[in-house]
């Protein structure tokens, strides 16, 4: 059975800001929070150690690295039992393209997020990739025009 990290409200606002910028050093976290360089440190220590932060990540503007398109794609399989859904998983994060792939219950199997360069990069990707992942069926693309992004629920 797992145990919740029980955060005061310091260890919320040190996530927060984390959430914001996960490059700012613990002084600078300490002195927006009023605290000292060690004790934020200290607090940030736990926070890693009891999991609650999984990770630090940088942000890639997409279309700044090439990217300019980003598609939603609904997939059900064709047979289930037949292929294995590990199986599937494997081969469909193995495609680079790929950014995540989501086990969904509801009309699709899974949900994954592919980036290309254009439509036509997408098209190819689809063809030559996606159509020939194992136990293929239904496929649903939706292109994102555009993504507003907000702070989660801390």
């Amino acid at each position: 059975m797992s145990t919740v990290f029980d955060a005061d409200a310091t260890d919320l606002a040190i996530l927060r800001l984390l959430s914001e910028d996960a490059t700012q050093s613990a002084a600078e976290i300490g002195r927006a929070l009023g605290l000292t360089q060690p004790a934020t440190w200290r607090r940030i220590k736990r926070l890693s150690d009891a999991g609650v932060i999984a990770g630090r990540r940088i942000e890639v503007d997409q279309a700044a690295a090439g990217f300019g398109v980003t598609v939603f794609l609904g997939i059900r399989l064709a047979t289930k039992g037949r292929t294995s859904l590990e199986d599937f998983e494997r081969a469909a994060t193995s495609i680079p393209e790929v950014q995540v792939v989501q086990h969904v219950l509801g009309q699709f199997d899974y949900r994954l997020r592919i980036v290309a360069r254009d439509i036509a990069d997408f098209e190819r990707i689809l063809r030559r990739r996606i159509m020939t992942l194992p136990g293929i069926g239904q496929v649903e693309a939706n292109v994102m025009l555009s993504e507003e992004r907000r702070p989660g629920p801390l």
